[in-house]
């Protein structure tokens, strides 16, 4: 599984690679761009508050089969 995850995040790298930079300098001109960098901190944010309340739920279920 690990082999085949790392395979995927090298191909979807290697792709990054080659776009150019037209898209990005379109977005920071217009001033959009923030809107980009704030639903991606948000989406990220997300992500983190999930894994912690993930990981509370976890330890409490481990807590009460330890006992």
């Amino acid at each position: 599984m690990k082999y085949w995850t790392s395979l995927l995040f090298l191909l979807v790298s290697l792709t990054s690679f080659g776009q150019d930079g037209q898209r990005a300098d379109l977005l920071r001109s217009d001033g959009k761009i923030y809107v980009v960098v704030g639903v991606i901190l948000i989406i990220f944010l997300g992500i983190v508050v999930n894994m912690i309340r993930l990981e509370r739920k976890l330890n409490r279920i481990e807590k009460n089969n330890g006992k």
